[in-house]
């Protein structure tokens, strides 16, 4: 069997739900419930494509934190630190480095002026020293 022949088939992405589908769903599924019918939920779930967790996930959020709480959130942790924190730490990583380079820079100089006066060679006049 060549790959040729192979049908592959494009992965179906995420569905994801405003917070008023997710209002209307928790809605119709109570009127599901009110209206006593045997395996109406159950119904109305399946023609929403839903699971029943995902439904008493929803009823959850809607009872702490109101229809607000229905709103979509970005998937996974909260950041520990703000975009100007992030900005800070490495603004300080980029001091430290440059202070670093500096050492050394200067470390080299010092060496460099001992190595010509070892050897008795006159140092070039530099304009920048007063």
């Amino acid at each position: 069997m060549s790959g040729a022949t192979q049908e592959t088939v494009a992965k179906r992405s995420r569905r994801v739900f405003s917070a008023a589908d997710k209002l209307r769903i928790v809605q119709k599924a109570d009127r599901c419930l009110t209206q006593g019918k045997r395996g109406d939920l159950e119904a109305m779930l399946r023609e929403e494509g839903l699971y029943s967790s995902i439904l008493s996930a929803w009823r959850t959020e809607l009872g702490m934190h109101g229809a607000a709480g229905l709103a979509t959130k970005k998937p996974g942790r909260k950041p520990k630190l703000t975009e100007a924190e992030r900005t800070n730490v490495a603004l300080m990583k980029r001091n430290a480095e440059l202070e670093r380079k500096l050492h050394i820079a200067n470390a080299l100089i010092a060496l460099q002026k001992k190595a010509h006066e070892l050897l008795g060679l006159a140092l070039p006049e530099s304009d920048d020293e007063s």
